[in-house]
């Protein structure tokens, strides 16, 4: 059964059709949209500040989704896949937005649609991300245009995490 625990009488909210793992922890304002999935061992921590996740979002094994207090939300769009160790914390991610394992996002950062953050990449404060990019190193910077090929990439992935998720909650398909 995944840790789901009030914060200052705010309970996470979320929707029927999510897939949340046995050991996943959800605390404080959180609110999910349609079809999102919460994977093993993945934190998501509303307890300073509000974080908000669109429909169709997958966050992966040992992500951890946070804020900062007074200052910080975070927000992540719809479509959005978040890489299995990655770091999200007090910003923005618009839609069909890819997140590499092990990358971190730090405070009042925006990542526009269409971009994909490289596994391990580190996306400094107060940073944009361009639209249709791929960002990559520490600190991040643009690398290159995203091809069609990744594009269809961030089209299909979180239907995928959708059919992954269904195999936890339908042992038959």
């Amino acid at each position: 059964m995944p840790l789901i625990l009030p914060v200052k009488g705010i309970t996470p909210e979320w929707q029927n059709d999510c897939f949340i793992a046995e050991n996943a922890t959800i605390v404080g304002d959180v609110k999910m949209g349609h079809h999102c999935s919460v994977w093993f061992n993945a934190v998501i921590r509303g307890d300073v500040n509000s974080i908000r996740i669109g429909n169709y979002t997958n966050i992966q094994d040992g992500a951890v989704i946070h804020c900062t207090y007074q200052t910080a939300a975070t927000e992540i769009g719809n479509y959005v896949s978040i890489g299995h160790q990655a770091m999200v914390h007090g910003c923005t991610l618009k839609d069909r937005v890819l997140v590499g394992m092990g990358a971190i996002i730090m405070d009042h950062s925006v990542v526009e649609e269409y971009c994909i953050i490289a596994a391990g990449a580190i996306i400094l404060e107060n940073t944009v991300c361009e639209s249709g990019y791929i960002y990559a190193g520490a600190p991040a910077k643009k690398i290159k245009a995203i091809s069609a090929q990744q594009r269809e990439l961030l089209d299909q992935l979180p239907d995928r995490y959708v059919m992954y998720s269904s195999w936890f909650t339908d042992p038959l398909k």
